[in-house]
């Protein structure tokens, strides 16, 4: 999974995404509060990495074998998988 993930587009950001968990999502204050940034806020390497957060999770969800995909498929970030 390592080397498929290593050979897909920003495979490096895959990878740390499974190594070192997801983006954590920058925050914005709008009105003297303070909130998530969304999708359409980030910079285009923040998107980039939350993109590959997901592409993460589904590369290995894809490689289980039904049996184990059933016992983890309710799980959201790539680290826990």
């Amino acid at each position: 999974m390592e080397l498929y993930m290593m050979n897909r587009q920003h495979g490096r950001m895959i990878l740390e995404s499974v190594e070192n968990g997801p983006l954590i999502w920058p925050t914005i204050e709008e009105n003297r509060v303070t909130r998530p940034k969304k999708y359409s806020e980030l910079s285009a390497t923040e998107a980039i990495q939350a993109d590959c957060d997901i592409k993460a999770t589904n590369i290995i969800l894809q490689g289980l074998p039904p049996e184990v995909f059933a016992l983890v498929s309710n799980h959201k970030v790539a680290k826990e998988l």
